[in-house]
């Protein structure tokens, strides 16, 4: 039985977060994820979450100035100061939630040129000294490539193959390959045998149907088929909705009833 987890930075966002997380629980979500906590404490997320029984799955580490149009700092020369202060704060509230997966955003570089391998090596670097420190709490590091196509031209990490690359050169335990496969399907195409090349690597899974990044039963891809080739791997983790619905989040559910979503 497929583990579901909604996204709550793109579902129920016609509520505050504690009442996402409950309205999560309702539509027979088991878990959750966001991007950033938003103004709530620990201790008001801790307790949303046990009242709906619900595993907190994912977080994202803080992004840098999101205004300001950054997208991450873990491949940035010269903040490496702030990445390792986000890690810490990362690392508290990952505890207090009972949260075993940290999301490194990796920030936008240049594609190419001279300056290049510096963000390279700066990456590489971050993440070593990440997954370092999650190791002692039983938190992994996730690797996310993000197309950049549509949604974040210029960001760092942009293939799988990238991330694997770096996921091997570094060989650390908990050092895992986020799958998102909206940004791979958006970017490489191929999605289920890219899905196979990547299942000894991936920790993590999020879901959204290109074009319009809606729900798994609106778009170009059979979702219903990449699904069932999830259920029969040996994927043991999470899948995340990670998409924007068409109209109200609980009245797009239905792709999930074979998993136990339901309207709330």
């Amino acid at each position: 039985m497929l583990k579901l987890a909604a996204n709550l930075s793109f579902l129920f966002l016609d509520r505050p977060l504690p009442e996402r997380i409950a309205a999560a629980a309702a539509c027979g979500f088991k878990g959750v994820e966001y991007q950033f906590p938003e103004d709530e404490s620990a201790a008001t997320l801790k307790a949303a979450l046990d009242a709906g029984g619900l595993t907190q799955v994912l977080l994202n580490m803080p992004a840098g100035d999101w205004e300001a149009g950054e997208r991450g700092i873990a491949c940035l020369p010269g903040r490496e100061s702030e990445f390792q202060d986000n890690i810490g704060r990362s690392i508290e509230l990952a505890t207090a939630l009972g949260c075993a997966r940290v999301h490194l955003v990796a920030g936008k570089a240049p594609a190419a040129g001279p300056e290049r391998p510096a963000y390279e090596d700066t990456y590489r670097k971050n993440v070593a000294w990440a997954a370092d420190q999650f190791a002692p709490h039983g938190i992994n590091a996730l690797l996310e490539p993000i197309n950049g196509k549509r949604d974040v031209p210029g960001f760092f990490l942009k293939h799988t193959g990238h991330a694997r690359e770096i996921i091997a050169e570094l060989g650390k335990a908990n050092v895992r390959l986020q799958f998102d496969a909206y940004h791979v399907q958006v970017t490489e195409g191929d999605l289920i045998h890219t899905y196979r090349d990547c299942l000894p690597d991936i920790g993590h899974i999020q879901i959204a149907n290109p074009p319009g990044r809606n729900e798994p039963d609106h778009g170009e891809t059979d979702y219903g088929f990449f699904m069932h080739e999830v259920e029969a791997s040996e994927y043991d983790g999470w899948i995340a909705a990670e998409y924007k619905p068409v109209a109200k989040t609980e009245d797009g559910l239905s792709w999930g009833a074979p998993w136990g979503l339901r309207a709330g």
